[in-house]
């Protein structure tokens, strides 16, 4: 099999790739992450990835394209209307739509994503994107539930010395961590 694994960060991939690695599957990573924010995040983390690709001599495709008003546009009509959970599907749907499009451009038989590995995103939307995604372009997508492995690979990153960020990466769950902050004081 050969498999375009989109990575939102590198912390979300390490144990995602050593879980694949153990299947016998080697991976070839994807960074396309047009809702991370602000630019100072943004190439913290693709250079996080990249330094950690390089460590793990995993093949890296970058489509380095910073996206504040492609995000911005896409998301913006839905952030009144349904709030967190439709601003999500959005963002899923628009990184992994680009990942199969790309995989089923460049010979790949499969993606998957370390989305997959994270207990605070939407497990169910995102295996649901995925398989409607993997249909619309004619290859497969990799589900798997990496979740219970979330602290560990935390963890192994955080040892490894990666750069460990604090929110999801869109300015709107930064909001929300900081408004989350203040009512907790």
């Amino acid at each position: 099999m050969k498999l375009l694994f989109h990575c939102c960060c590198a912390p979300c991939s390490v144990q995602c790739v050593k879980t694949l690695r153990k299947e016998g599957i080697e991976p070839e990573l994807f960074w396309y992450n047009p809702n991370i924010h602000p630019y100072s995040e943004y190439s913290l983390r693709r250079d996080c990835l990249a330094e950690f690709a390089a460590n793990e001599k995993l093949k890296l495709e970058m489509l380095d394209e910073y996206g504040l008003r492609l995000f911005l546009n896409a998301v913006f009509p839905n952030i009144e209307a349904g709030g967190g959970q439709e601003r999500c599907k959005i963002c899923y749907k628009m990184r992994l739509e680009k990942t199969a499009s790309f995989a089923a451009e460049n010979g790949y038989s499969a993606f998957s994503t370390s989305l997959l590995i994270s207990p605070y995103q939407n497990h169910e939307a995102i295996k649901n994107i995925g398989e409607e995604t993997a249909a619309k372009y004619g290859i497969d997508f990799l589900y798997r539930d990496f979740r219970p492995l979330f602290r560990e690979g935390q963890s192994a990153a955080r040892n490894g010395g990666l750069y460990m960020q604090k929110y999801c990466g869109c300015i709107f769950s930064e909001e929300e961590r900081y408004l989350k902050k203040t009512t907790e004081l």
